[in-house]
């Protein structure tokens, strides 16, 4: 069986102020092609369909129009909740869905209720995890501890005690967790409960294959244990991230063979770092100039309408931060220590770039004597 896995796409996210919903429809656009071109007989998308709970209307009739095409293709299509969903919307009428072969699993109570494919091979049954809330957990299921391993170690029980009743079934399994070994980046919602976050690979023991969802970088925790990462860079911190979905064939004996598969790039990203002249005349970032970028400049004083200027030789400029030199850290440690009449005159130097004469000097002063004096301290004392 030819499966594709991927995750995360958090359709209605912007990056810094842009628009994502147009590269997600060409992501899209893209997994249908991949379908048809590499006869994939089952998609599975292992939670964060959509940034939020409640979803922008662009983002709810893409999703739609999505499901709808993935229907029509030759794969069969399961969906898990993650983090980022509204469980109860994303399953609504999920039980007519499934007639039309999409599959959403949202419901924790029905995690051991697996959606049951056939090859040329035998039975595959898929399960899908919703992500589960440790607290929600707890309650319902009578656990002894409230936290992430803890309720997903529960939920693979119940995996395996139905997979046990199903003799020579290969098993697949989507989960959206934080899985020990895994690399995560900035754009990821905390999902930490009572400091513990991480689940322990091991918890997926006995399965052929297990999709993750979560973290946003494809990463490969065992053979058969792997992240997809999202469609797309949602932040800075994954520059460096390959997108795609991973390509996984699912032997007779439950064998993995898997290939990543790069998704489209609309636009490339980059962090850069220097001064703004430099940055506006070395060539060294000329291959930068098309790319969505980062700036952090590290000029002395802080250059006026940088960003403007920045843009004018990249004009995909979103991100600017300031890390001045050593020589500015020291001189700000520097300031930390004067005294308050010493830190107004530096200020006034550098706003009008001229000291302040001796009049002024004295008016300033004089001002300080008035806010700092306290006559209700002044009494007490000489009480």
């Amino acid at each position: 069986m030819r499966i594709l896995h991927t995750s995360d796409w958090h359709l209605g996210r912007a990056f810094h102020g842009v628009d994502m919903l147009p590269h997600q429809a060409d992501f899209i656009d893209h997994v249908l092609d991949v379908v048809e071109t590499e006869g994939v007989d089952l998609v599975v998308i292992a939670g964060d369909i959509y940034d939020r709970g409640l979803p922008p209307v662009d983002a709810v009739s893409l999703a739609s129009r999505a499901f709808g095409r993935l229907a029509q293709s030759r794969a069969q299509v399961v969906i898990s909740s993650g983090n980022h969903d509204s469980a109860r919307r994303l399953g609504f009428a999920a039980d007519l869905i499934a007639h039309a072969g999409v599959h959403l699993r949202t419901d924790a109570s029905r995690l051991d209720h697996p959606v049951i494919l056939n090859d040329a091979h035998g039975e595959v049954a898929v399960y899908g995890i919703p992500y589960l809330d440790p607290e929600v957990c707890k309650r319902e299921w009578s656990l002894s501890a409230r936290s992430h391993e803890a309720s997903l170690t529960e939920a693979m029980n119940r995996v395996r005690a139905d997979l046990a009743q199903r003799s020579g079934t290969r098993s697949v399994v989507l989960a959206h967790a934080f899985v020990a070994g895994g690399q995560p980046s900035d754009s990821e919602r905390d999902i930490t409960v009572g400091g513990v976050d991480r689940v322990p690979v091991g918890v997926f023991d006995g399965i052929d294959y297990v999709a993750l969802g979560h973290l946003h970088g494809q990463q490969t925790l065992r053979e058969n244990v792997r992240y997809s990462g999202s469609p797309l860079a949602y932040s800075f911190s994954e520059t460096t991230h390959r997108k795609g979905s991973w390509l996984v064939d699912l032997g007779p004996d439950g064998e993995v063979a898997a290939e990543f598969i790069a998704a489209p790039v609309p636009r490339p990203l980059a962090r850069l770092q220097g001064t703004l002249d430099e940055l506006l005349t070395d060539a060294r970032y000329a291959e930068h100039e098309g790319a969505w970028i980062q700036a952090t400049l590290t000029d002395e004083a802080r250059p006026l309408n940088a960003m403007d200027r920045l843009r004018k030789r990249f004009p995909h400029a979103l991100a600017l931060a300031y890390q001045p030199t050593q020589g500015a850290q020291r001189e700000r440690v520097a300031r930390e220590s004067m005294t308050d009449q010493e830190l107004i005159l530096h200020f006034v130097d550098h706003a009008r770039s001229t000291v302040a004469t001796p009049s002024e000097s004295d008016l300033i002063a004089d001002a300080l004597a008035a806010c700092c004096h306290d006559p209700e301290a002044d009494q007490s004392v000489s009480a």
